[in-house]
């Protein structure tokens, strides 16, 4: 195992207790950052509360967000190897000591949880117990040198000096190379994998295809130059830097329930791939270069994506919570999409064009409500604590995600009969034919997904579905050859 460098520490008779950090060590999150956005989920207004708290001191705060916010601690990402040290220690007769500067309430819970702990130690009303004054606690209750200590913080250079033994876990590499000048024989475990492909994951980029739906009023425009396929490339990924600053945003607010959902606990905060602090710290970084770069394109396209962000943190935050009102916001963010689209190159865009968008992406994000449902109804889990939506409400679901995209079928059929037609395509007629491809593939949509062979949202779905991606082609053949003049 990683940590055979310890065995020495069980040689001795009379071994000092172990005593562990929490945020970072054992759990790899951070309770003060999960709880305060789990506050402002339930309840946005609370930041002018933890604003007036903040101000009264850090203790003032925690208790403040302790008072509002219950942690599930049963589904926290608990690091295996810190758990494994703690049972060697146990194993060898040691008293273990939980030791955290996070607010007592989520630490003696944490305790209570794994009955693990000799006892613990906490922040509370009057003390942060981080940094100097930890490691005086702990000096005054088993001396200097008279304790191991595992961390994993800059903080926790001020506690490891107190310590007999010194165990770092993930630690950034600035600390690794103090910890080392100070405590040559310290032992620094690393149980984290490389995080590249968890930055990718929960930058979520392959949700940025949805993006390309501002690619759309250049085909439907049929602006084709150098200039408009520029700032329309340029807008996509303004939008997808923004969107994913607000996945980040999502993660965070829905961290617990995402821990108690079968595919979503994988995401990396939720799991404790990614640590959550640099993940606070880069959305508003991408926030900010994605609004740089809308900026750079024209400041129409600019108002556009700000009205975006505007209602994608108001979804965040309140309108999923909302039945049906979070349907309709997801067709809003999708539409937006390609009146963004419409924005940077600098065309109007069409009345039916907007109003086939909304049909279409009702319909989609009715499907993907019904397949999140079908994985409650299938696993016998409970009814979702962050949607207003009840397994029972599976047939109701479906029939208004058939009625929605029908609906849009039914657009796109009154746009190709409209005499302006004419005078965009040479060959309007044979824009008809899209309409029986649009009919199988929002059918095939929703059998899939009664069918519980849908399992992603459906734009994602139908980038990995072959017959998806046929009927795409198929239909960007039949609007070019209306477009070409035989």
């Amino acid at each position: 195992m990683k940590f055979d460098a310890l065995k020495d520490i069980s040689a001795v008779v009379q071994a000092p207790p172990l005593v562990v950090d929490l945020d970072g060590t054992l759990v790899k999150s951070d309770l003060l950052i999960e709880s305060a956005f789990a506050a402002l989920g339930n309840n946005p207004a609370s930041l002018f509360g933890m604003l007036g708290a903040y101000l009264r001191g850090k203790p003032a705060l925690k208790s403040y967000i302790a008072e509002r916010t219950d942690i599930d601690v049963a589904h926290l990402p608990y690091d295996a190897e810190v758990l494994a040290l703690i049972q060697q220690a146990r194993n060898d007769g040691r008293e273990v000591y939980l030791a955290s500067a996070t607010h007592k309430k989520y630490v003696e819970a944490v305790a209570n949880h794994l009955g693990v702990f000799t006892g613990w130690f906490a922040s509370d009303e009057t003390i942060n117990l981080s940094g100097s004054k930890k490691a005086a606690r702990l000096v005054a209750e088993f001396g200097e040198k008279g304790f191991d200590y595992i961390g994993n913080d800059a903080i926790d250079l001020k506690v490891w000096p107190q310590a007999r033994e010194c165990i770092a876990v993930n630690a950034p590499g600035a600390v690794r190379s103090k910890l080392k000048k100070m405590s040559p024989n310290a032992v620094v475990l690393k149980t984290l994998p490389k995080q590249g492909k968890a930055w990718i994951k929960l930058l979520r980029v392959h949700q940025w295809a949805k993006n390309g739906l501002v690619m759309v009023p250049v085909l439907t425009s049929q602006s084709f130059s150098v200039t408009s396929i520029t700032q329309a490339v340029a807008a996509f990924f303004a939008f997808s830097l923004a969107a994913s600053s607000i996945y980040i945003i999502n993660d965070l607010v829905d961290i617990d329930a995402d821990r108690q959902h079968p595919s979503k606990k994988r995401r990396p905060l939720a799991a404790g791939t990614v640590p959550i602090l640099p993940a606070m710290i880069a959305a508003p970084i991408l926030l900010l270069a994605s609004l740089i770069g809308a900026f750079l394109v024209n400041p129409l396209f600019l108002a556009v994506l700000t009205g975006y962000l505007v209602l994608t943190t108001l979804y965040t935050f309140s309108l999923k919570r909302k039945l049906l009102v979070d349907v309709v916001a997801l067709a809003g963010l999708y539409t937006i999409r390609v009146v963004g689209g419409a924005a940077a190159i600098s065309v109007v865009v069409s009345e039916w064009l907007l109003a086939f968008s909304v049909f279409v992406f009702t319909a989609l994000a009715l499907i993907k409500r019904y397949t999140e449902l079908t994985v409650r109804f299938d696993q016998d889990l409970p009814d979702p604590t962050n949607r207003n939506y009840r397994k029972a409400d599976l047939p109701i679901v479906a029939t208004l995600a058939a009625a929605a995209g029908f609906n849009a079928v039914t657009v796109f059929a009154l746009y190709v009969s409209d005499d302006k037609i004419s005078q965009l395509y040479a060959n309007p007629k044979l824009l008809w034919l899209i309409c029986p491809l649009l009919l199988y593939w929002l059918g095939r949509c929703l059998m899939l997904a009664h069918r519980r062979d849908m399992n992603d949202d459906p734009i994602v779905f139908a980038l990995k579905d072959r017959n998806s991606l046929l009927t795409v082609a198929a239909c960007g053949v039949v609007m070019l050859a209306a477009m070409i003049r035989l």
